[in-house]
Formats: structure tokens, C-alpha cells, sequence
């Protein structure tokens, strides 16, 4: 590493970030003008991959393992390896109404502000595209195949409607639910019938019912995409989607039990036949690093946004799951007052707008002078790379 000031670095990466800055924000309406969904982010890990090999130095690889739509993208080569998550893909229906276009585009400009200065600081970053956040869980099935190994610390920022140092997700698992009845005329021989629609009605009864006695934190809902095709014949098939969430992965596994008796009495009291399996992995409660935490909280400040304390629980996330391996943090940055929630339909408006375009600045900066920091601090560099 050179002697030269955590100052002067800040300001070289700030002016990398500025000279680039109008193709990260053209990167980002290119993504939210053409959404995809998970594993299916063929062009968007395309772009991606097309501005990362831009950048003086970098290593890029697009297609890891099993996951064609996962991405690499490497620059530096110090000993104090940097990871930085970008997501991409889009909720069906909504678009990019989780603005995953802005934490890509984030996740690129913090690359691109800290490559002039990664040897400098003895530094190796690490941009991985992490495909299916939304729904398969894509930094699992990474963190299973090695793509985050050598990692010392990892980052994502994600856009929202408060300004928080963190996020605060529930344990997650999903589960795509069937039943299978026999058909009959509903009017001439019901009697030989078995109602597949009955016995899901009886499971979501029997989860409303249940709802009284979940423990603090838990959750169960779920949704019904088929069941039948005539109101003159009885159902023989009924299908739809169940999520469970808890404060974490142990209230997880009891809620999940909850859930699974609700199922079981819809088949048990009609004589259908249960069919649940899980879609995804389960995702894990969120641990961030507080001296991480700090810094970026610290570097926000500096850029005129101070965030706050994380003031509510919602959502689930894949990044929960990197965290119980490596120091992590997710802060929230807010698009505006006034702003709607995510997975809103006008949410989405808001990721391509003038906030959104602000919000990838302050994410991106933040986040490559939090590097800087924990680069430049002999005390952050020795825990991070030697953990207890």
C-alpha cells in the first residue's frame, strides 16, 4: 500500500465515479427499461459484464457454475479481498419495483470508483451479479459453489423509502403447494369426486385459524394460482404458492411445522392427495458487522444523507445467508419523501427517476469509501482478514 491519505483516495474515487457516471445511469435505465426474471437475466448480466470489462484492469467472467446469469468481476490484486453484490432481476408483473437497477448500477459505480486505487490499497475488489433474489435465492446456490470464497467482507445497498444503516429481514422459506382430488360432474355424481379446491380451502382456513397462535415474528401467506376449470365439475387438482417467515431460522423451522399440519388437514379431511415441496432455499435472518455498520454510516453523512437506526422488521433476503459467513452490511437508501414501499407498482417509477439516479451516486460513493476505510485502517484490515 502507498502512504498516501484516506482523503486522497476518497477523492480519487469520487472523480473515477463522476467521469463515469453517465453510463452507470444509462446501465440502470437500460436495466429497468428491459426487466427480468430470476435466472432468466440474460441481458442484463450481458450489460453488466460489457461495462465491467471497461474498466482498466478488470477480470470479468459472465456464467458461474450452474447459474449462466451469475457474473465475477474482479480488479486489484491485494491480499484485502472486497465484495460487493449486485442484483438484477425483476419481480413478474412490477418490473423493477424492488429497484434492483439501482443496486446494480450501485454496486458498478462503487467498482468503478475504487479500481484506480484498489493496488494502492492493497485491495482485490470483487463485484459477483447475483442472480434470483426475488425468488430462487441466487447468493445461496453461489455461496454453495465457492463464488464468494476469499471474500473478507461483503456489501450491497438497496433502495427503499427510509434512510436506514440496516436492514432488518425475517428468515424465509417458500413452498409450492398441490392437491390432487378425482373429477365428477358437480351436479349428476359429486359423491365420486374428491375436491382438490376443498381441501386448500381447508388449509387456508386452518392457517387463518392458526395465525392467533404464531409466535411474535412469525408469518405465514400465500396465494392460489389454480384450481379448477368448470363451476359444473369438482376440482381435481388445486395449486399455490405458501411463504413462512421468523425472526430467524429456528422460529422458522416451528412456523414452517404450522404450516405443514395446515396442509395435512386439507388432504386429511377431503381425501386428496398433498403434494409440498419447497421452492428455493431458505433464507436466513441478516447479521450485519457494526464496525461496518459505522463507516457506512459515517460516509453517508459525509455525502449529505444520515441515515437512521432500522426501525422496522419486513422482507426477506439472500444476503442474510452471506452474512452468517462474512461480515456484511445492507443498508437501506431512501428515493424520496413521499416515496411508496417496495414491491409497489409505482415504486418502480421511482427506481428510473432523478432520486433513483441520486440514490446510485450515494450508494456507490458510500460504499467505495467504506472500502477505503476498512483498506486503510490497520486495525479493520487484521479482523477482517484473520476472523476469530
Amino acid at each position: 500500500m502507498t502512504s498516501q491519505s484516506t482523503s486522497d483516495h476518497n477523492a480519487r474515487a469520487e472523480q473515477a465515479l463522476r467521469a463515469n457516471l453517465p453510463r452507470v445511469l444509462a446501465f440502470s435505465h437500460k436495466l429497468h427499461e428491459n426487466p427480468e426474471l430470476g435466472f432468466a437475466e440474460f441481458q442484463a448480466v450481458q450489460w453488466l459484464a460489457h461495462e465491467l470489462a471497461a474498466v482498466p484492469g478488470a477480470r470479468v467472467q459472465a456464467g458461474l457454475g450452474s447459474l449462466p446469469t451469475a457474473l465475477r468481476a474482479e480488479v486489484g490484486s491485494g491480499p484485502l479481498v472486497l465484495t460487493i453484490c449486485a442484483e438484477y432481476d425483476a419481480l413478474p408483473g412490477l418490473g423493477h419495483a424492488c429497484g434492483h437497477n439501482v443496486i446494480a448500477a450501485a454496486a458498478l459505480g462503487a467498482f468503478i470508483a475504487l479500481a484506480p486505487v484498489a493496488d494502492d490499497l492493497g485491495l482485490t475488489v470483487r463485484l459477483l451479479g447475483t442472480p434470483a433474489e426475488e425468488n430462487g435465492g441466487g447468493k445461496v446456490l453461489m455461496l454453495e459453489q465457492g463464488d464468494f470464497a476469499g471474500t473478507h467482507a461483503a456489501m450491497m445497498i438497496h433502495p427503499g423509502d427510509v434512510d436506514e444503516l440496516e436492514m432488518l429481514p425475517y428468515a424465509c422459506a417458500g413452498y409450492k403447494i398441490q392437491y390432487f382430488g378425482r373429477g365428477a360432474h358437480a351436479s349428476a355424481s359429486p359423491w365420486e369426486g374428491i375436491n382438490a379446491l376443498d381441501a386448500m380451502t381447508i388449509a387456508m382456513t386452518a392457517v387463518g385459524l392458526a395465525r392467533q397462535q404464531l409466535e411474535p415474528g412469525q408469518q405465514i401467506h400465500g396465494y392460489i394460482d389454480s384450481a379448477g376449470t368448470a363451476p359444473n365439475v369438482i376440482p381435481d387438482h388445486a395449486a399455490g404458492e405458501w411463504m413462512v417467515r421468523a425472526h430467524d431460522v429456528e422460529s422458522l423451522a416451528r412456523a414452517t411445522a404450522v404450516l405443514t399440519r395446515c396442509m395435512d388437514a386439507g388432504a386429511l379431511a377431503t381425501g386428496a392427495r398433498l403434494e409440498m415441496v419447497q421452492h428455493g432455499p431458505i433464507y436466513a435472518e441478516l447479521r450485519t458487522d457494526p464496525a461496518m455498520v459505522g463507516l457506512f454510516g459515517a460516509n453517508s453523512a459525509l455525502l449529505g444523507r444520515p441515515l437512521k437506526p432500522a426501525g422496522r422488521r419486513g422482507g426477506s433476503t439472500d444476503m442474510a445467508n452471506v452474512s452468517h459467513e462474512y461480515p456484511t452490511i445492507h443498508p437501506m437508501i431512501s428515493l424520496g419523501e413521499g416515496c411508496p414501499g417496495i414491491h409497489d407498482s409505482s415504486f418502480a417509477d421511482v427506481a428510473a427517476s432523478a432520486q433513483g439516479d441520486h440514490v446510485i451516486w450515494d450508494g456507490a460513493l458510500a460504499m467505495a469509501w467504506t472500502c477505503v476505510d476498512l483498506a486503510s485502517d490497520p486495525r479493520q484490515r487484521l479482523r477482517l482478514m484473520n476472523p476469530a
